[in-house]
């Protein structure tokens, strides 16, 4: 019998993990095919309900990797759930569904995925020197974010999150602040808010993340044309396909500021092998996720 693992998206069938899944699924002896399920941005919750009850119905179905719905998609089902990993139960998101004997359990895997891809760009004591952090979105990825930066041993300055949506903020503030109340996070309004005086205001070696979706599931970028990052500052665009306009920007800036720049790409390759671990049961060791990376890269 051929698994099947789903991929609930926007546009799925444009990721580059269509191509990719049957090399992986291949290199880690898998019999498993990756077969997109595409729901709109802004669905209603009964959009999200019929998702999973097509995915628990299918008896081929093994798990489900979910990307722009995390919140959504858990705010209408959490009573199809039979169990949730910590994370996912504290914000209220899942990026990862594994069906089995004991039922259907969430989890949230992007604060693993965040800190794994993190690690290959930040030095451990990267913001030692003072640097701040400017996440621009507070969705299922900013808090995801913001969960890993407060475990570093180089905490961090102020963590500064921006988001036209208040109640994402304050969900993400009663997250954050629960676990950790002495954490220094400031969270603004987008309506409320100059971002190109915001980034004007960060010290250098701060780091900027695009965590908005903006130049991926629609076109645009959170920075305004003209604004300036930072001397010295850790750009990270977290996504990897589509317009990214914050990216380019952040490439034109790059020599005159002495910015490291950094796109999705990674985020990508962490974020889906760790899902397919705990969808398949595999290990997924660094060594593992470096072959799958590299067939990435050259597979046509």
């Amino acid at each position: 019998m051929t698994a099947r693992m789903r991929f609930v998206g926007v546009t799925t069938g444009s990721s580059s993990i269509m191509r990719l899944f049957p090399v992986w699924s291949e290199l880690l002896g898998l019999d498993a095919e990756l077969v997109g399920l595409d729901i709109p941005l802004d669905a209603p919750a009964a959009s999200y309900r019929a998702a999973m009850r097509e995915m628990q119905e299918d008896p081929d179905c093994v798990g489900a990797l979910v990307t722009t719905h995390k919140i959504a998609l858990l705010d209408a089902t959490r009573d199809m759930f039979d169990d949730l990993d910590p994370f996912a139960a504290a914000v209220g998101e899942v990026s990862s569904i594994a069906f089995g004997p004991a039922g259907t359990r969430g989890a949230a895997k992007d604060p693993v995925t965040a800190g794994l891809a993190l690690e290959e760009f930040l030095d451990p004591g990267h913001f030692a020197a003072g640097g701040h952090v400017l996440c621009l979105g507070a969705g299922g990825a900013g808090t995801a974010l913001g969960w890993y930066l407060a475990q570093r041993t180089d905490r961090t300055g102020p963590l500064t999150f921006v988001d036209p949506a208040p109640e994402r903020l304050e969900h993400l503030r009663a997250t954050l602040t629960a676990r950790w109340p002495d954490l220094d996070l400031r969270t603004r309004l987008l309506d409320e808010t100059d971002v190109s005086d915001l980034l004007r205001s960060l010290p250098p070696a701060s780091l900027v993340v695009n965590a908005t979706g903006l130049g991926k599931d629609r076109p645009g970028s959170p920075v305004p044309d003209g604004a300036t990052f930072p001397r010295g500052a850790v750009v990270w665009e977290l996504n990897y396909r589509g317009s990214l306009e914050f990216l380019h920007q952040a490439r034109a800036q790059q020599a005159g500021q002495g910015l490291t720049v950094v796109d999705g790409w990674r985020y990508f390759i962490h974020g889906w092998t760790q899902v397919i671990s705990e969808v398949f049961g595999v290990d997924m060791p660094p060594e593992t996720v470096q072959t799958l990376a590299q067939a990435a890269r050259t597979s046509p």
